[in-house]
């Protein structure tokens, strides 16, 4: 949610006060984001599809989550990130012809405000029900951690509060 609050405050700059960059970078995020959410014991299509919210809800679940691939995954084919097109001379012109090429690079595509919004919006309702989720199972936990030997919780080391530094790694 916090990539597409970035995201929309940066669309909505003049182009020509933008970095090209940041909002690839945040959406690219945000898709990542996003997608993490739906791993091994975490959200499924069910909960999506439960939603309270209007339209095309999965469809555009689905779409998400292919962007993601997209962004993640090395395409099988070089080729595949870069499309190029062949620019005609319009239409009813007495010469028919080949103008130009256009190539188009599928990594530097983003999608406008309103997907941004979308994505949002989804991210938003989907954080309500993953914390109601985990409300749940830490009550869970609580209630068999009570049950625990207080004395042996106590000769327990405490957790640690930083993460291990690079040096304490495998």
């Amino acid at each position: 949610m916090d990539c597409c609050k970035r995201l929309l405050a940066e669309l909505a700059k003049p182009e020509a006060d933008r970095d090209g960059i940041v909002p690839l970078a945040l959406w690219s995020s945000a898709l990542l984001a996003y997608a993490r959410c739906f791993g091994e014991n975490g959200l499924v299509a069910d909960d999506v599809q439960n939603l309270p919210l209007q339209g095309a809800v999965t469809t555009f679940h689905e779409w998400v989550l292919g962007e993601r691939d997209k962004l993640t995954e090395q395409p099988a084919d070089p080729f595949e990130a870069a499309k190029i097109g062949a620019a005609l001379t319009p239409s009813g012109h007495n010469e028919r012809r080949v103008e130009g090429i256009a190539v188009f690079s599928t990594s530097r595509v983003l999608i406008d405000g309103t997907g941004v919004r979308q994505l949002g919006g989804l991210a938003s309702e989907l954080a309500k029900r993953t914390a109601g989720k985990a409300q749940k199972q830490q009550d869970s936990v609580l209630s068999d951690t009570q049950q625990l030997d207080i004395d042996s919780l106590y000769e327990s080391p405490p957790l640690p509060t930083e993460p291990p530094s690079a040096g304490d790694m495998p």
